[in-house]
């Protein structure tokens, strides 16, 4: 084995990966080729409705909220995840083993920034959630400000958390500690990261546990003596359910991707954590591709909005044709002048001419 001593910063990934007895690769072609045909479907819809969630806050001042603020931050998040997994796709199988120890940290670097971000922005809306509810109303008092400084410290924190492999917490100068799943990444980074991941998943969970006992409390309380004036209070209440479906359809997510991470950096002898390495990452994708999904579902006007901004795309196309049809070169009779008239042009001449002759 090598010494523990020397660095290998200029060794390809497949020295790391054979170092970490991945002596094959774990996709054969016909598979890569499937996986990446699926995989970029599955993105361009990843791109496509978070940029639409975007653009929804941004045109609809109904959304111009701190909730719906750090929902689209939330929505940037899994554009990002996009734009990783398709960097992840053409960088797999046998190409990852070409590639370059900084070639490695970028595409991990990706995926745990954007990761990161999601898992921050989650944790900053049930925060906002339980500000809000706790003094029962529909949003928070955050100001713009505020709001834009949690937005500016979450992607800082993302951005640290997904540079801190390439920033030294690596194994390559200490091959005795690579793990299997990354081979150039420290046990005791995956253990960070895995037990750190889910005890905010914990505080999470606990937060919407706190507020959903006090929603039935005041419920409870208030529906005595109050007929109708009950039901314009459930507003906020529908926004609790729509950040409670996405957080749980992140942890169901990736949950089971943190639980082989800290098995693996455990270095678990009995644990096949190979095995279940790409259905992992089907998860983690498929949680970009459920959110826009559940955001128009649990929310009509943003499902009002979309539709609104399909019609404004397929507006601006059927102008753009037709200023295109305005455009083409005129014929030898319009550019003489002499273009000839219409039946319809023909009658309303008429009509104007005897209209003169009876004011005569």
């Amino acid at each position: 084995m090598a010494s523990q001593n020397k660095c290998y910063h200029d060794e390809p990934m497949s020295f790391f990966y054979n170092n970490s007895n991945q002596t094959k690769a774990d996709w054969n072609s016909t598979q890569l080729i499937l996986f990446q045909v699926v995989g970029s479907l599955f993105c361009c819809f990843i791109l496509v409705s978070n940029a639409m969630v975007i653009a929804a806050i941004i045109t609809n001042k109904r959304f111009h909220y701190p909730f719906y603020y750090l929902l689209a931050n939330l929505a940037a998040s899994d554009f990002l995840a996009g734009i990783a997994y398709v960097y992840l796709m053409f960088n797999t199988g046998t190409v990852s083993r070409k590639l370059t120890v900084r070639g490695y940290f970028i595409r991990q670097g990706l995926l745990d920034t954007s990761l990161s971000a999601s898992l921050a922005n989650l944790l900053v809306i049930a925060l906002e959630r339980y500000i809000s509810v706790m003094n029962w109303k529909v949003h928070s008092n955050l100001t713009k400000r505020r709001v834009t400084l949690l937005i500016v410290l979450v992607w800082a924190i993302s951005i640290f958390m997904g540079t801190v492999p390439s920033l030294g917490w690596n194994c390559i100068c200490n091959l005795q500690d690579c793990s299997q799943l990354a081979p150039i990444f420290s046990r005791s980074y995956l253990i960070f990261w895995s037990v750190s991941n889910l005890v905010v998943f914990l505080v999470m969970v606990s937060i919407y546990l706190r507020i959903y006992t006090y929603v039935k409390r005041k419920t409870a309380v208030l529906s005595p003596h109050t007929s109708g004036s009950i039901n314009r209070k459930r507003t906020p209440i529908k926004l609790i359910k729509t950040v409670m479906t996405v957080l749980g359809a992140f942890v169901i997510c990736w949950t089971p991707g943190l639980v082989v991470l800290l098995l693996d950096g455990l270095q678990c002898q009995q644990c096949d954590v190979m095995l279940f390495k790409r259905w992992l990452l089907l998860l983690a994708v498929l949680n970009s591709v459920m959110n826009p999904v559940i955001y128009s579902y649990k929310d009509d006007e943003m499902w009002t909005t979309f539709k609104n901004l399909l019609r404004c795309v397929g507006n601006g196309t059927r102008r753009q044709r037709s200023s295109k049809a305005n455009a083409r070169p005129l014929s030898s009779a319009q550019e003489t002048g002499t273009t000839p008239q219409t039946s319809e042009e023909k009658e309303t001449t008429k009509g104007s001419d005897a209209q003169g002759m009876l004011k005569t």
